[in-house]
């Protein structure tokens, strides 16, 4: 079974393009910290990369409300991609065809000011709460 469960931060803004058949195939990179005592001690985990693809609606989905630096979930499918860098030597990308996508940054909260949702902003205070009167509830 070949199935990777991802957690970090976008490294850049995703970027969208479409098939010769007209599908949206949506592309971004994951940075994800590795859990390890010398980079804790040095001051900088390390950290892994991963390109994700996602397609069709998903796809739309994330080139809409994702932005550098939001943190996702992926679950997906992992390859190893090899291609020949800039100075000639062989080069390794691990990839991901995303099944599942979850934003997981707090509206308002990192990366651009994109809104993470379609609900307006003036119901809403800066905690992420929704006000509501009392004369609204029900009981």
């Amino acid at each position: 079974m070949n199935k990777i469960f991802l957690i970090g931060n976008l490294t850049r803004d995703p970027e969208m393009r479409s098939t010769q058949s007209g599908i949206p195939v949506c592309t971004f990179t994951v940075a994800v910290n590795r859990r390890s005592r010398q980079g804790a001690e040095a001051g900088q985990p390390d950290a892994d990369f991963f390109r994700v693809t996602t397609w069709r609606q998903q796809a739309e989905n994330c080139n809409r409300y994702l932005a550098k630096g939001r943190k996702v979930g992926v679950v997906g499918t992992l390859t190893l991609q090899s291609y020949t860098g800039n100075d000639g030597t062989q080069r390794y990308s691990l990839e991901v065809t995303a099944d599942e996508v979850e934003f997981l940054t707090p509206r308002g909260e990192g990366g651009e000011n994109r809104p993470m949702n379609a609900q307006p902003a003036s119901q809403e205070s800066s905690s992420g709460f929704v006000r509501v009167d009392d004369d609204d509830l029900p009981f």
